[in-house]
């Protein structure tokens, strides 16, 4: 792929292996090491997602292009996320033939979309567990500032609207 080239039309993208396809006269495939960013329309959200490739090592300690959507971006902190699917299986039945050892485990769930985040902080990116303590571990110069806020607003420490908002009130305090 040229350095600077844009491309439009349809696409597709699997952040677990880092593709993305471009259909439009035929389908193109890319991989997050030919891929600076991209942007989709999401009809769901009713808004424009962005993906940049940055290099983090998702196994290992060796670095890899990987793709991470911006949620928030600040001078001081930039939150992260990466999508994956799920399967769901709190909303099964448990009924007799569930525990039948003859039947096996019962198959089925849900597919759901979850969530996991990061935080670009200080140059570095760092994966966040969804606890407390680590996100007023990653806003430590203003922790009591952020707690205060997040208690204020009744804002939690795992959820998405809630992480943006966060974020955003720590870069504009910073």
């Amino acid at each position: 792929m040229n350095a600077g080239t844009v491309y439009q039309g349809m696409v597709k993208y699997d952040l677990e292996n880092n593709l993305v396809q471009l259909q439009n006269q035929g389908i193109e495939t890319f991989t997050s090491s030919n891929v600076k960013q991209f942007e989709i329309f999401d009809e769901q959200y009713g808004g424009i997602r962005t993906f940049y490739t940055l290099p983090f090592p998702l196994t290992g300690d060796y670095e890899t292009p990987v793709f991470f959507e911006i949620l928030t971006e600040g001078e001081d902190a930039i939150l992260l996320c990466r999508e994956q699917i799920v399967v769901d299986n709190r909303s099964m039945g448990y009924g007799p033939m569930a525990m039948n050892p003859m039947w096996g485990p019962q198959i089925g769930g849900a597919y759901k979309l979850s969530f996991n985040y990061y935080f670009i902080k200080d140059g570095k990116i760092q994966r966040y567990s969804q606890k407390k303590k680590e996100l007023l571990d990653i806003f430590d110069d203003r922790a009591e500032e952020v707690n205060l806020f997040m208690r204020k607003n009744r804002l939690s420490h795992d959820k998405r609207g809630d992480l943006l908002r966060i974020t955003a009130y720590y870069n504009q305090i910073k």
